[in-house]
C-alpha cells in the first residue's frame, strides 16, 4: 500500500484503540492540551519505526520535512519528545489489545527466546557510567563474547505475535525473568537448551498449566521421537525470525537511552510497531510476517 495508506490506517487503528484505553479519563490534570494530539504523536512513532527510523529526533524530522500538512500540530522536537516519553503506559495497553486481537493469548502455540542488549562492548565498560544500577555483564552466545548491557527475553504466538516482552539485566538467567510475562499463555511452549530443567517444566505445568518443550544436550536421554524434535526444531525458527525483525528493522538492540524511562519507552514503541504491522498484513491477506513491500512506495 502507499505511504499515505499506511499512516492513515495506522492512526485509525491508534484513534480507536486510544479511546478504549483512555475512555473517559483525563490523561492531563491540568495545562493547556498539546496542539498535537496523542493519537498523532503514537501515529509518527509507529510509523517512523516501522520505516526504520528509530530515534527521537529522526522521526520528529522526517514528519517535519515531509508530512508537517498532515500533522499542523507538530511543534518543537523537545516538546514532542516529552509527549512521547509520556505515552509510554498507553502504548503499552494498546499494544496489549492489539495482541488481543491477533489472538496472541489464545493461542496453544508459543515460542519462547532472548538477545542480548549491549550498550557496549566488554572491553569499553569501565568508561561506561550509564544504567550502572541497572546494566550487568552478560554473555552472547551467538558471537561468542562478553558485553556490558541488558538482555531482552521475549514470547511470541504460533504467527508471530509478540505476547510477552521483558527487559533485565544481562546476567538475569531467563528461566526466572520468564515468569514477568507467561501468566497470560497456556499450552504448548518452546524454547531453546536455556530453558531446560525438569524443576522448571513442572513448575510451568502445575502453576501455568504450559507443556515446556526443549531440545536436550547430546549427554541426556530423550524419549521423544526424532520427527517430534525435528519439528519442534523447524518452528522455532519462527522466533529467530520475530528476533532477527526486531533487532534488523526496528534496532531492538541499540540501547540508545540514558535513563529506564526512556528506555522502557523505546522499547515499547518499536514492539508497537511490530505487532501493528502484523494486524494490518493480517488485515489485508498478506503473511503476518512478510513486512517487506507492505508499503510499496
Amino acid at each position: 500500500m502507499p505511504i499515505e495508506d499506511f499512516i492513515i490506517n495506522v492512526f485509525c487503528c491508534v484513534d480507536l484503540f486510544f479511546s478504549e484505553v483512555v475512555n473517559k479519563s483525563k490523561l492531563r490534570r491540568s495545562g493547556f492540551p498539546p496542539s498535537l494530539s496523542d493519537p498523532e504523536v503514537i501515529t509518527m512513532e509507529i510509523v517512523g519505526e516501522f520505516l526504520k527510523i528509530d530515534t527521537d529526533k529522526g522521526i520528529w524530522e522526517y514528519f517535519s520535512s515531509h508530512w508537517k500538512y498532515w500533522f499542523p500540530g507538530l511543534g518543537s522536537r523537545t516538546a514532542f519528545v516529552k509527549q512521547a516519553a509520556n505515552l509510554l503506559q498507553v502504548k503499552q495497553e494498546i499494544q496489549l489489545k492489539l495482541s488481543i486481537k491477533l489472538n496472541a493469548f489464545s493461542d496453544q502455540l508459543h515460542f519462547i527466546d532472548g538477545f542480548p542488549m549491549p550498550i557496549c562492548k566488554y572491553a569499553r565498560s569501565n568508561q561506561v557510567k550509564l544504567f550502572s544500577m541497572d546494566a550487568a555483564y552478560g554473555y552472547c552466545a551467538s558471537k561468542d563474547e562478553k558485553y556490558y548491557g541488558f538482555k531482552g527475553n521475549l514470547a511470541i504466538n504460533s504467527i508471530g505475535v509478540i505476547s510477552g516482552l521483558t527487559v533485565t539485566a544481562a546476567n538475569v538467567d531467563e528461566r526466572k525473568s520468564m515468569f514477568d510475562f507467561i501468566d497470560k499463555i497456556k499450552g504448548l511452549l518452546i524454547g531453546d537448551m536455556g530453558f531446560i530443567g525438569d524443576d522448571l517444566q513442572k513448575q510451568l505445568q502445575e502453576a501455568y498449566e504450559i507443556n515446556l518443550q526443549t531440545p536436550k544436550r547430546k549427554n541426556m536421554p530423550d524419549d521423544r521421537s526424532p520427527e517430534y524434535v525435528g519439528a519442534m526444531k523447524s518452528m522455532r525458527r519462527l522466533v529467530e525470525t520475530v528476533i532477527s525483525q526486531l533487532t534488523g528493522r526496528f534496532n531492538i538492540a541499540k540501547v540508545w537511552a540514558r535513563d529506564p524511562w526512556h528506555l522502557s519507552n523505546r522499547v515499547t514503541r518499536k514492539i508497537l510497531s511490530h505487532t501493528m504491522a502484523i494486524f494490518i498484513n493480517s488485515k489485508i491477506g498478506r503473511d503476518p510476517l512478510k513486512f517487506d513491500g507492505l508499503i510499496t512506495c
